[in-house]
């Protein structure tokens, strides 16, 4: 009797076309492929990933006519995302149908998409192919897209411009008040509220994937496993489970050897992320604040993020004077190798997830300055659950920032930061591992993409 060849399996991975989406979903194409799945990696033409040697045994697929990097520039990040999904439907539908055409020994099991690619599902329908929501943000942060999902945007609007009531704790997110939800920088309250309906109404998706780990969110991911009746899929954090580099910028390696020459848990590392523009007059209060704490720093300004400016060119002679005695700056640093590095001590961060998880991971307490979206959940809970983050809110003055510095790396506080941020790594070391909430995680997804 003949014996039936089997088939591979391949998932295809739908990614935002932005650094903080990229590099968790990549990850999870790498844990996946370490699974035996053969990975597609779909992009549109912004941001395009490059084959790296972490990713040389994945396919890569353009969708033709999305848009591109001019597009962006001219809409502006919300509406580029709300265009972008419309402008894709059909041509992913058309891309997709060659790769069902042409999938050979490869049989496609599912699409996981980034929950704000959501024009996927139709195409994943049309086939009935399985599709999978992945969030690149903590579950916290999808609970608060879900309940934002259905507010009524006009007196949401009233009460966001009310002082007071920023303040105040929003009913049923204790302890995120009405300013630690993620509203964006980049559009109108309305518009956002129209993407987070469009991304959480995850419609006839079979599965949730979060890169998240109970022991960070058990409440939070309980709220979503109830809500959304569907499987949900703690997976993080997904830089443990696969390492891989996806950096979008080029990393300048110089600061390991300077980061080599310093004391133990003596540094303050500073990024704000791959999006948050910095204006001058704060450069130089974080200068001042940071010469004035006395702390040896090391510092990513990233190219384009002064206004008006290609990198430092702008920025006045004090502040060259500032840093030169105790800091050292890059236009981008191996992040991760950075917070596992004995000399850093801090982590002054705009609180991205994949930031949050990193520097849990490595145990280093942080200075929270958020700007937009989940930033905010993120540094909230950074200061008021985990109680390893100082939120620097309001306007940036010099006294504050050497009084955060300070905090984090001189007086006791920081020393108990520190301590609960160890206890922290130690607990999320524990989920990845075998028999980890998130290594059973990832194995039951797994399993049901293999179970008939």
């Amino acid at each position: 009797m003949e014996e039936k060849q089997v088939k591979k399996r391949r998932i295809v991975l739908i990614p935002v076309p932005a650094q903080g989406h990229v590099t968790p979903i990549m990850q999870l194409g790498k844990a996946l492929y370490l699974k035996g799945f053969s990975i597609t990696v779909v992009q549109t033409q912004y941001n395009r990933v490059s084959s790296s040697q972490d990713f040389s045994d994945f396919h890569f697929l353009t969708i033709p006519d999305s848009l591109t990097d001019s597009d962006l520039h001219s809409l502006g990040a919300l509406p580029f995302i709300l265009k972008l999904n419309q402008v894709c439907e059909e041509s992913f539908k058309h891309c997709f149908s060659k790769l069902v055409q042409e999938q050979g020994d490869d049989e496609i099991v599912c699409v996981v998409y980034d929950e704000y690619m959501y024009f996927s599902q139709a195409a994943a329908m049309a086939f009935q192919i399985p599709s999978v929501v992945f969030s690149t943000t903590s579950a916290t942060a999808f609970v608060c897209r879900s309940v934002l999902s259905k507010v009524n945007a006009e007196s949401f609007l009233l009460d966001m411009k009310d002082s007071q009531t920023q303040e105040k704790v929003f009913p049923g997110l204790d302890p995120l008040r009405y300013k630690d939800l993620p509203t964006s920088a980049f559009g109108p309250l309305e518009s956002i509220i129209k993407l987070y309906y469009n991304a959480v109404n995850i419609q006839t998706a079979s599965a949730v994937i979060i890169n998240s780990a109970s022991c960070l969110e058990s409440s939070s991911l309980a709220w979503l496993q109830q809500k959304l009746q569907v499987p949900v899929y703690p997976i993080g954090p997904l830089h443990r489970a696969a390492s891989a580099s996806s950096s979008l910028l080029e990393e300048d390696r110089s600061c390991i050897k300077w980061l080599d020459k310093q004391k133990p848990s003596s540094v303050i590392y500073i990024s704000l992320g791959s999006l948050a523009l910095m204006q001058i007059k704060d450069m130089l209060e974080m200068a001042w604040g940071l010469s004035n704490s006395n702390v040896p720093f090391l510092w990513v300004i990233r190219p384009g993020s002064i206004p008006g400016s290609e990198w430092t060119e702008s920025l006045p002679e004090e502040f060259h004077k500032l840093i030169s005695e105790r800091g050292y700056i890059v236009k981008w640093a191996p992040q991760m190798e950075v917070l596992r590095h004995p000399a850093v001590g801090g982590f002054w961060s705009h609180c991205g997830w994949n930031s949050t998880l990193e520097s849990i991971g490595e145990g280093v307490p942080m200075i929270c300055r958020p700007f937009t979206g989940d930033q905010r959940v993120n540094a909230r809970y950074l200061e008021s659950v985990w109680r390893i983050g100082v939120l620097l809110e309001g306007e940036l003055d010099k006294r504050a920032v050497e009084s955060s510095v300070k905090r984090l790396t001189v007086d006791e506080e920081g020393a108990d930061m520190r301590k609960r941020a160890i206890e922290l790594k130690e607990k999320l070391e524990a989920s990845a591992r075998n028999g980890g909430s998130s290594y059973s995680s990832l194995d039951n997804f797994v399993n049901s993409l293999t179970t008939p």
